[in-house]
């Protein structure tokens, strides 16, 4: 019983001494700037307006001004193209967990809800597009879109890869997991000799009746 004495106040300050265990490493693709919103979500709302946006202008400028498209359909494109490559660029740059994953899921995303929008504007800005088009804006026209979210970003992240990151871009997640598997580990070491406690006080209670 003396020993018992001797080894559970010991546990039980160990126990409670031990740290909190860390906050799991971010998911990849969440976005710390974009309050908890999942950045494959968040990329794809944002370019889905801006593709659909940009369709919906373009066909409006066809039907008003047809020989005014060639030029702008270019520079359309070109931003389009500028904006999915600079914003994946700044993944890669930052290093951020996930990002290859977070962008292909955004472009199927983009093309789905561009199509659903594109079709929804042509109706009411342009010449009342009836719902029959859908068709082709969620299969051939949103693959077209897929592919201009996918391969310009692909070539962003190459891109953003290979730049210098910023001070401490690509280790907060890193360094979130290790403390989790640090504290973890303590916990377990905590509990272990929590348990190992009254096992040893049985141990040694039959060593301490003859002494008494």
């Amino acid at each position: 019983m003396r020993v018992a004495a001797r080894l559970l106040p010991r546990d039980r300050d160990r126990a409670a001494t031990a740290p909190e265990p860390a906050p799991p490493a971010p998911v990849g693709g969440r976005d710390t700037y974009s309050g908890g919103v999942p950045g494959w979500l968040l990329r794809a709302l944002v370019l889905a307006a801006v593709h659909a946006a940009a369709s919906v202008s373009l066909a409006k400028v066809a039907v008003f001004r047809p020989t005014d498209t060639t030029v702008l359909t270019s520079v359309t494109f070109a931003v389009l193209i500028g904006i999915a490559a600079g914003w994946a660029a700044v993944d890669g740059w930052l290093r951020r967990p996930g990002r290859g994953r977070t962008w292909l899921v955004a472009a199927v995303l983009t093309a789905v809800l561009a199509g659903f929008l594109d079709v929804a504007g042509r109706a009411l800005l342009v010449d009342q597009t009836g719902v029959s088009a859908l068709g082709d804006a969620l299969t051939s026209g949103a693959a077209f879109v897929a592919l201009l979210v996918l391969l310009p970003a692909g070539l962003g992240l190459f891109v953003g890869g290979r730049l210098t990151p910023p001070d401490g871009a690509g280790t907060r997640s890193a360094d979130t997991a290790g403390d989790t598997r640090a504290h973890t580990g303590t916990d377990t070491g905590a509990e272990g000799a929590g348990s190992a406690g009254p096992a040893g006080s049985a141990r040694a209670q039959p060593k301490d009746g003859p002494s008494g």
